[in-house]
């Protein structure tokens, strides 16, 4: 009888001890927020951004496999690729989504809007006319994040030191990304206060990069000047291409692109970026900050690198003002 009992007592205490276990386990997946982060595509300012996200979530006291779960996607430069990844995102109800570079940012907006989730972007230049927010004092919508409003002034300014006697800047920019848009009216304006003429041609795809560049070239520009223009960018070889035929240098909009094979750079820190964003997204996450009242993170000023071996090649000689620049070769922060 007394066994009886005994087995009885064991059991049940066997079973509160699962339930209890089952509980805490179960409380502890609730505290886990997943994250889905959209990077547009593999480009060194992308990647920096998403390395200085991890490091504002950490900051803010979140690390992946641990209280959050991040699902990493790269949309290849595919709008089409975005839109699918964000979309899965939204059914699938992420806590929040981080977007990196303005397409990846329309796909997670465009996609979560209709549930309410959070979405963090950065590497955006001109989150206004992307229609992701309704101003940068104040986002008024579910996203919030960071811009990369490019140093043009400095960059122009860079370029006639670099090339005293050139006359025309060439742009090759891709007509659907607003970034672009914006950052072709803005050096417009800046070029002729430094006696430039603008030459710009707009693409639609990647397949129009190597066309565009070369048709540039033969409008007789002094150089190209790279904005951060995702098609763009990822496809600097086929610029680079082009104006090496040439003997003419492209200045590149971040210093990625200078470690690529452009000759200079007045660059902003993606890392730092990156970071501002990520702590934003963490403040989120914790419910100390909501997105429709919070005030975009802006950065504007940046930072001379020098492509000494790219100069070099060119005969160019590096400016005064200009020798005190981090000096970087080609493929050297490989």
């Amino acid at each position: 009888m007394k066994k009886a009992i005994v087995t009885k007592l064991i059991a049940a205490m066997v079973a509160v001890t699962t339930v209890l276990s089952m509980t805490a386990c179960g409380s502890a997946d609730a505290d886990v927020k997943t994250i889905g982060v959209i990077q547009f595509t593999t480009v060194p300012s992308l990647d920096n951004c998403y390395t200085g996200f991890l490091k504002g979530l950490a900051d803010e006291g979140f690390e992946d496999g641990k209280n959050i779960k991040i699902d990493f996607q790269n949309a290849n430069a595919e709008v089409s690729t975005a839109d699918t990844q964000a979309q899965t995102m939204a059914q699938k109800k992420y806590d929040l989504v981080g977007a990196i570079a303005t397409p990846a940012a329309m796909s997670a907006y465009g996609a979560c809007k209709a549930n309410g989730i959070p979405v963090v972007f950065t590497a955006v230049s001109d989150p206004v006319s992307a229609q992701l927010v309704e101003s940068l004092d104040k986002s008024g919508t579910i996203c919030t994040g960071s811009s990369d409003q490019l140093p043009l002034e400095a960059q122009v300014q860079m370029i006639r030191a670099f090339l005293p006697d050139a006359k025309k800047i060439g742009i090759l920019y891709t007509t659907s990304e607003p970034n672009s848009i914006t950052d072709l009216e803005k050096i417009s304006e800046i070029a002729p206060k430094y006696d430039f003429e603008i030459e710009a041609i707009g693409v639609t795809n990647s397949s129009e990069v190597a066309t565009g560049a070369e048709s540039l070239v033969a409008a007789g520009v002094d150089c190209i000047n790279n904005f951060t223009d995702n098609n763009v960018v990822n496809n600097l070889p086929s610029v680079l291409q082009a104006t090496t035929k040439a003997g003419i240098p492209v200045f590149g909009s971040e210093e990625g692109q200078v470690y690529d094979g452009c000759l200079a750079s007045v660059s902003i820190d993606y890392v730092a970026l990156g970071e501002e964003t990520g702590k934003i997204a963490g403040k989120i996450l914790k419910g100390e900050l909501k997105p429709e009242e919070s005030k975009i993170y802006t950065a504007s000023e940046g930072a001379p690198f020098v492509n000494t071996q790219v100069a070099d090649s060119l005969g160019i000689k590096i400016p005064a003002e200009y020798e005190k620049s981090t000096m970087v070769t080609t493929g050297s922060n490989k």
